[in-house]
């Protein structure tokens, strides 16, 4: 039997419903688990720091946690080192700062006052001062896939018909179509997060747990044996099959 892996969905700020489902893992996998996060740490919900904060302390703990890098992460970065407000990833006109995408709530977080339509200089100067150079150098150094024997994990998806190696970035971290609607096998079983459900869903090539914290619904961890997927709750694991 294959030693189990733990994973989480997209966390998008909620520091509450973070630590509910790490107890949740430590208390079937103990402190010693294997997990992954899929990424999307930041925006959204109103404790981005903390949640940052909780995984860069976990790591120095010695604690098995694998982070890889979201497209939320991957904007805050921006912001921080080069100003941008916009991923050319994103729907048009739709800027960072925008509630819609929560990169208010993540510099509010971080003690930034900054709303849509205001102007961009004067707020990027008090990020630069109140991000913390290693709150940047975490989510700048995140990786962006995990592969085991049995699964692929990455925060948005793969690009279908593209080698492991090959694929880029913006796929990685912001990919929809045609990975949500490619029906043939990867390889290996997929998991990710990214595209909001109301409830994590299995569909047979890959695994989706972000069921939408982002917006203020449970966070989800899994855990995984081989291919074969649980997802925890207080009453222990509830398979989760195509």
């Amino acid at each position: 039997m294959p030693d189990p892996i733990y994973a989480i969905g997209d966390i998008h700020g909620q520091l509450e419903e973070l630590h509910r489902v790490l107890e949740l893992i430590e208390k079937e996998g103990g402190p010693e688990a294997k997990v992954v996060f899929v990424g999307d740490y930041v925006d959204r919900g109103l404790n981005s720091k903390a949640v940052v904060q909780t995984l860069i302390d976990g790591q120095a703990r010695g604690r098995n946690w694998m982070c890889l890098k979201g497209n939320h992460d991957r904007y805050l970065t921006r912001f921080v080192d080069d100003m941008i407000i916009q991923d050319p990833c994103t729907a048009t006109g739709l800027f960072w700062l925008h509630p819609r995408l929560g990169g208010d709530k993540t510099l509010l977080s971080y003690g930034v006052l900054a709303e849509d339509g205001w102007p961009i200089p004067p707020i990027h100067a008090e990020a630069r001062q109140a991000v913390p150079e290693a709150h940047l150098d975490f989510l700048r150094n995140l990786p962006l896939i995990h592969e085991t024997d049995d699964l692929i994990f990455v925060h948005a998806g793969l690009r279908p018909g593209v080698p492991l190696a090959q694929q880029e970035e913006d796929d990685l971290v912001w990919i929809r179509d045609p990975f949500l609607t490619h029906k043939g096998s990867f390889g290996k079983l997929v998991v990710h997060g990214h595209t909001a459900l109301e409830h994590p869903q299995h569909a047979g090539n890959r695994v989706n747990l972000d069921g939408g914290a982002g917006y203020f619904r449970p966070l989800n961890a899994a855990v995984f044996e081989g291919r074969d997927c649980w997802l925890l709750s207080d009453a222990g694991r509830v398979p989760l099959i195509p």
